[in-house]
């Protein structure tokens, strides 16, 4: 069994002694494809450079999210598009709105998420998308780039609800789903939605170190997300389906390889 881990924070610092462990805990777990999230250009850069040591298995992503889009500037676009020449670096992002934790003023989040999707539309390349209490305007901007950008954009650990899945859908997007749905507290509409999506635009992740599923037992160690319990995140969306893991596993790992242009075993 192969499995891809889409969103994975492994430069986190709760990693830092650990991380070659935690990369050999999530092999033997079956997760061999692993996307570190760039968050900020340093971090995007960090990730890059970080990834090289594990050609074939790791790659990243080069973004500004939303908590930093105020750090923004005129050079920050051209640093990305350099990032985004590297072979390991493939996918725009993490850029989004979030509206609900509002660390960058709303309308500095809209310009900065509208110039990385200008970019990745210019590149031809993914879109690594975060969305929190932003729907509407998150959705417009995206309706504004055209189909053939939403089809190459996929909404990171969506918690939404069945409307808003339907109109990411509607627009051509694919969409991750993480551990919140192993959440019996927040995740049990998300169990029923997670059934609507198609099997061609469906891709799962953790989201380490966050969303340690709450229904694992036993409890994740440290109480810190890690790539390996993709596994668990997995079953959990397969029985929500009705699909054995397998397949489930099989799909998700096609679909990971297609659209990030990646080469599958």
């Amino acid at each position: 069994m192969h499995l891809a881990d889409i969103g994975a924070n492994l430069l986190h610092r709760s990693f830092a002694k650990d991380r070659e462990q935690v990369l050999r805990d999530a092999k033997t777990a079956g997760v061999d494809t692993i996307l570190i999230t760039g968050t900020s250009l340093r971090e995007s850069r960090e990730a890059a450079q970080y990834v090289r040591n594990y050609p074939g298995t790791l790659y990243a992503t080069a973004g500004v999210h939303p908590h930093d889009a105020k750090s923004c500037d005129n050079n920050t676009i051209g640093e990305l598009r350099e990032l985004a020449d590297l072979p390991e670096v493939v996918a725009i992002g993490e850029c989004g709105l979030d509206y609900d934790r509002d660390f960058s003023p709303r309308a500095v989040q809209r310009k900065w998420l509208e110039r990385q999707v200008e970019l990745a539309k210019e590149l031809n390349m993914p879109l690594f998308l975060h969305e929190r209490e932003a729907f509407a305007d998150f959705r417009d901007i995206l309706k504004n780039a055209g189909p053939e950008t939403c089809k190459k954009a996929v909404v990171h650990c969506f918690t939404g609800s069945e409307d808003n899945l339907m109109a990411y859908l509607s627009l051509g997007c694919s969409i991750g789903i993480t551990g919140w749905i192993c959440d019996d507290r927040r995740g049990l509409h998300l169990r029923q939605a997670v059934k609507k999506i198609p099997a061609d635009r469906l891709m799962i992740e953790t989201d380490s170190p966050y969303l340690v599923p709450r229904n694992m037992r036993p409890r994740a160690s440290h109480n810190r997300n890690e790539p390996k319990y993709l596994l668990h995140i997995a079953r959990d969306i397969a029985r929500c389906r009705q699909e054995t893991t397998d397949s489930l596993a099989r799909i998700t790992y096609e679909n990971t390889m297609r659209f990030f242009g990646l080469n599958a075993e």
